[in-house]
């Protein structure tokens, strides 16, 4: 199912063929400059000052679903606007150089300063703060007033010359669904036979209407959380709200948390559920992303469905444990780590773990050496030290 080699797993190796398409995944969006302040012991209070015991930086928003992609080993193309100032090259070069990520799609805007987001993690949650402006038109000055439109001003709309018009063939795509806000890409990444997964965040109109969500209909996957599927489907249950959208794609996924997440295939009826990794929470941010990802990658090397589920929820576990969104996106060496722990420890049901991941091991290769974690540097614009 995979090649097996000492530094590297290709989930997709033994259906890889020359007349494949050279991206397996396309993705597009906006990526943030993530600052991230860690070691907090509780939110911060107004009128005073707070000191964080740790704090890094990485690209986010869309990048933590691409950095995710990547690190499971699919070949992963970006379309994206970045900035030309320091924060800008710094995450083009942290998602090109750093995780191999395709960005030939992607442009720099002259004049266009990079979206930033600062997080604040205490208490296994985050608050978050943002600021950012809409990426202009390839004729349009930088500096001139743009209409935000309904995505806040946060530059959701493709950069430079629309590069959208036509995505690349890819094996799949992940859209964001908006509602009201209908991508022409995602019909034409369907119709050129790329498998389409989505997710869709928290609906501000409050009308939680399915058919706001008309890009639904080209998409082979969907992954909302319990609370926007309960609200999707008018239903007070997370799975009937899943069974309920098996009408409409072929995978209905809901996750439920803690409780772990619940998968129901609309052609052949089958049903999943797979209980969460009880792990210590440090941060959620990016797990959703995280656990898309591990679904994504399942489903192209064509896993059962209750596996892809499993490790989809394994890869968000890890996630958590790290502070950051696309600095926690587990690598395999990270996966392969985790699951030589599972067979020696007497944690949360370890019989019962072991059996339900024992697929990790026709995946994972046995290491001849440690595994050289393959990260984002973790702040911006260290210097070659200076010769004495």
């Amino acid at each position: 199912m995979t090649e097996r080699d000492n530094d590297v797993v290709d989930p997709l190796g033994r259906l890889r063929a020359p007349t494949d398409p050279a991206c397996d995944v396309f993705l597009t969006g906006t990526v943030f400059l993530d600052i991230i302040f860690t070691g907090l012991d509780s939110a911060p209070v107004r009128g005073t000052e707070s000191w964080a015991r740790g704090m890094g930086s990485s690209p986010g928003g869309v990048a933590n679903m691409a950095t995710a992609l990547a690190r499971l080993g699919l070949r992963t193309s970006l379309a994206a606007a970045f900035g030309d100032d320091h924060y800008g090259e710094y995450c083009w070069d942290a998602l090109e150089q750093g995780e191999g990520i395709d960005l030939s799609l992607s442009r720099t805007i002259a004049g266009w300063h990079s979206p930033v987001t600062v997080s604040m993690a205490y208490e296994g949650e985050r608050t978050m703060i943002s600021h950012g402006h809409a990426a202009p038109p390839a004729d349009v000055d930088p500096g001139a007033d743009v209409d935000p439109g309904a995505d806040g001003g946060l530059g959701i709309d493709p950069p430079v010359g629309a590069p959208l018009a036509c995505p690349p063939h890819s094996r799949a795509a992940v859209a964001s669904l908006v509602p009201g806000q209908p991508e022409d890409w995602v019909a034409r990444a369907a119709r050129s036979g790329a498998r389409v997964f989505a997710d869709v965040g928290w609906d501000d109109t409050g009308r939680w209407d399915l058919a706001a969500l008309p890009d639904l209909e080209h998409c082979e996957a969907f992954l909302p959380n319990a609370a926007e599927a309960m609200r999707y489907t008018r239903t007070d249950c997370p799975r009937a709200a899943a069974r309920a959208l098996a009408d409409k794609v072929r995978y209905a996924v809901v996750t439920l948390g803690s409780e772990g997440a619940y998968a129901v295939d609309g052609a052949t009826g089958e049903i999943a559920e797979v209980p969460a990794i009880q792990v210590a929470a440090l941060d959620p941010t990016g797990a959703g992303d995280v656990f898309v990802a591990g679904f994504v990658t399942g489903t192209l090397a064509g896993w059962p469905l209750a596996d892809r589920l499993a490790f989809a929820g394994l890869t968000a576990a890890l996630s958590v444990q790290e502070f950051g969104g696309s600095l926690s996106a587990p690598t395999w060496g990270e996966i392969a780590a985790w699951w030589q722990q599972a067979q020696r420890c007497d944690g949360q049901d370890p019989a019962a773990l072991r059996a339900r991941y024992a697929f990790l091991e026709r995946l994972l290769p046995v290491p001849a050496r440690p595994w050289a974690l393959r990260r984002a540097v973790p702040t911006i614009g260290f210097r070659p030290a200076r010769a004495s």
